[in-house]
């Protein structure tokens, strides 16, 4: 079950501010930029920004990445196998459906399986 892409996490103050430096940094526009509950997200290049007050993003800071998958059932299984810990979902979220695991050795990360508009855009 490889990840189709992984997302470095970028928090940030404001989207609008934020954008053009990683548009220019990767030469590319946002492939996708949506709301969810109080953050403003992008996805440019590698990177996915996140933007909100600092209440809005706590619950965030302390996922390391984002990896698009094509399945969060294999996920689970992983996890399971792996002795992981599931922190939050599966979850329905603007993109698909998502959820947040805690691996062994401490890495924090959130998986995505994009619906077929969202997968789209990562083409």
């Amino acid at each position: 079950m490889p990840a189709l892409a992984t997302l470095a996490r970028v928090y940030v103050d404001d989207l609008d501010v934020a954008l053009p430096t990683f548009v220019a940094l990767t030469g590319e526009q946002p492939r996708l930029r949506f709301s969810y509950r109080d953050l403003d997200l992008a996805s440019v290049g590698d990177y996915l920004l996140l933007a909100g007050s600092e209440e809005a993003l706590a619950p965030y800071r302390g996922t390391h990445a984002t990896a698009i998958v094509e399945s969060l059932d294999q996920v689970l299984e992983l996890t399971e196998q792996h002795g992981g810990k599931i922190l939050d979902g599966p979850n329905e979220v603007p993109t698909g459906r998502n959820m947040t695991v805690l691996h062994p050795g401490g890495a924090t990360i959130e998986y995505v399986q994009f619906h077929a508009i969202a997968r789209s855009a990562l083409a």
